[in-house]
């Protein structure tokens, strides 16, 4: 079976290849190269999340005030709430910090189990078809095992908790998104959304410059691409 699914994944595979490639690509590479490349890509994004400050600090994956409570945050730090407003801000990036490790394992997954079909479309797709790919396979997932660690961060939050009372009326009349109903909720979105944001850059790079990959079978497929 093995012989004829590698087969079948060079004839797939390669009329995509550019002809000046195949005679350094193998059937095997070609599909290893891009699980490789998917792999080291998912896992230096979750490092670089999962650690202090690895949302906080960063303006492109930092996640601000929910926007009902953006609307006021002028008023609130006017009216000396200042304080609450920053330390739900920091609870919030805390959360997600603590929760990105959790990808880890579900990210290494789905990669084991990308199909011929999958490797065709990610190859051949534009710069960031592997990050769509995960964002498919893992984001239901992720959800459920980023909720209650995000949830037990921002509980300790009394701002939180009253944004959850007032989001919560607000969902029921249709006035509030459902997926901003709950601070957990919007946390957990928006800490995925940085995750796959910073999967997407790390594909973006190492199609832009496969000769910086860390692994010589990714400089090799993706090489043979441009």
């Amino acid at each position: 079976m093995r012989p004829i699914l590698s087969f079948l994944a060079l004839l797939v595979i390669s009329s995509y290849v550019p002809a000046a490639g195949l005679d350094r690509i193998s059937n095997a590479d070609a599909v290893s190269g891009l699980r490789q490349a998917l792999n080291d890509g998912s896992l230096v994004a979750v490092a670089k999340l999962g650690v202090e400050n690895g949302y906080f600090a960063n303006p492109q994956v930092k996640i601000p005030l929910p926007p009902s409570l953006k609307r006021v945050e002028k008023a609130m730090r006017a009216f000396d709430m200042r304080r609450q407003a920053d330390e739900l801000v920091l609870s919030m990036n805390r959360a997600a910090e603590a929760a990105a490790p959790e990808a880890k394992q579900l990210l290494v997954d789905s990669v084991k189990k990308m199909t011929v079909q999958d490797a065709k479309k990610i190859l051949t797709g534009g710069d960031t078809a592997g990050t769509e790919y995960f964002k498919r396979t893992t984001r239901p997932q992720l959800t459920q095992r980023f909720l209650p660690i995000v949830k037990k961060a921002t509980d300790r939050v009394g701002l939180a908790q009253q944004y959850n009372s007032l989001a919560g009326q607000g969902a029921a009349l249709g006035l509030v998104k459902e997926d901003q109903a709950t601070i957990e909720r919007y946390v957990t979105e928006k800490a995925l959304d940085g995750l796959y944001f910073m999967i997407g850059e790390q594909e973006k790079a190492f199609r832009r410059n496969p000769l910086g990959a860390s692994s010589d079978i990714v400089r090799k497929i993706f090489g043979a691409l441009r």
